[in-house]
Order: C-alpha cells, then sequence, then structure tokens
C-alpha cells in the first residue's frame, strides 16, 4: 500500500489503532530513562503521544499525511508540555534516513515489507541507535499465518525475531531479547477474537559502542 492507500485507510476510520499504546511497547520501554526517540511507520502515533507522556522527545515519522494530522489532534489533548516533545515528520521509511548515533530508543511496531527493503530499513534504523541505546522491533510472527489471529495473511511480508536479529547483524547492538510473544485480540469488524502472535526483539548497543 502507498502513502495514497494508507491516507484513506486513516480517513475512512476514526483511529485505526485506537489510543492506547502496543503493550509490547508500553512493557519494553518502561525500565528505560526518557531521552530522544524516534518512532518510525508511526501511524497516528498512539507509541510516540504515550512516550511524550513519560518525557521522551519523539521524532514521528510516517508517509501518511492523514496519520500526522490526526496524531497532532491526538497530542494537543496531552497533559503539560508533551505535545512539545513531538516532532512530526512526513518520510517513507523506505528512503528516509535517521541521523546516525542520534536516538536513545528507536522503535518500529507492525511495519511489514518484503524482506529485501525491511533489510535496510532495519539496519538504518539500528545505525541510528545511540551509544547504550535501544532498538525495539514488533511485528507479526511469521507464526501467526497458522496459530495467531489478524496481521497481514502474506508470508513474504511476515517475519521472525531471528530474522531481525540477521537484519541487523554487524551493526553493533546487542541482543537483550528476542523471540515469539501472544497478545490477546478483541472482536471487531470483520475480526473475531483471539491471540495475535507477534515477534518481538530488543537490542542495545553498549555504552562506549560506535553506530
Amino acid at each position: 500500500m502507498d502513502s495514497g492507500a494508507w491516507d484513506e485507510r486513516y480517513t475512512a476510520t476514526e483511529l485505526v489503532w485506537g489510543r492506547e499504546p502496543n503493550a509490547w511497547i508500553a512493557r519494553e520501554t518502561a525500565d528505560l530513562p526518557p531521552g530522544r526517540a524516534l518512532d518510525l511507520a508511526a501511524g497516528e502515533g498512539r507509541n510516540a503521544l504515550w512516550l511524550a507522556g513519560r518525557g521522551w522527545w519523539v521524532d514521528v515519522v510516517d508517509f501518511s499525511s492523514v496519520a500526522l494530522d490526526r496524531g497532532r489532534e491526538l497530542a494537543a489533548a496531552l497533559p503539560g508540555e508533551a505535545a512539545g516533545r513531538l516532532t512530526w515528520v512526513r518520510a517513507d521509511v523506505l528512503s528516509h534516513r535517521p541521523p546516525r548515533g542520534a536516538y536513545d530508543l528507536v522503535v518500529i511496531a507492525y511495519l511489514h515489507l518484503p524482506a529485501g527493503e525491511r533489510r535496510p530499513v532495519l539496519r538504518r534504523a539500528a545505525e541510528a541507535v545511540a551509544p547504550g541505546g535501544t532498538l525495539l522491533v514488533i511485528g507479526h510472527d511469521m507464526a501467526n499465518l497458522t496459530e495467531g489471529t489478524g496481521g497481514p495473511q502474506d508470508p513474504r511480508v511476515l517475519f521472525t525475531s531471528d530474522d531481525v536479529l540477521a537484519d541487523v547483524a554487524g551493526t553493533g547492538l546487542e541482543t537483550e531479547s528476542a523471540g515469539r510473544l501472544r497478545r490477546p485480540v478483541a472482536a471487531g469488524p470483520g475480526r473475531t477474537a483471539g491471540e495475535a502472535v507477534d515477534a518481538v526483539a530488543r537490542l542495545r548497543r553498549p555504552p562506549g559502542g560506535k553506530s
């Protein structure tokens, strides 16, 4: 889907992904001290807004102008100075080049691309992680096709945590955790209740490491 198709999808629904942050992002970042973060393919920014509310300065990147406009509207309701800690960037992750070593946290949640497109995006994301910083990648696991609910049904765009580790090999990051997690899925339009199988990989650049 190109940006125009995503604009249409976001226009057709009030909030495609809801207001609450992804459960794995909330869990995996809860122990991190606030710093500078990058949310790639952020959609309407639910995870970025949650991070900003916890003190993070977040660059929010997506190629849908509708999604970014909706994120700005949601940010206006944040308490205190949180909205001012968000920078909204319209860009395609396939060509976007974040600055090397600039972020204490880089988040990629449910970005599903063919492996040949995913790999350079993840490598650039890894290179953007500062010494002591974290890369967190979350998506529908390949096993979700047969064991889970929802998500893309095209195996060409699904991945495992091992795929993530292979994609970023040689970038200087160390694996903190990687595997499959099951997430409850509520019933909704065209969707039955069940469990989704997610691939979750959390990596860290050593404090003295170079990007």
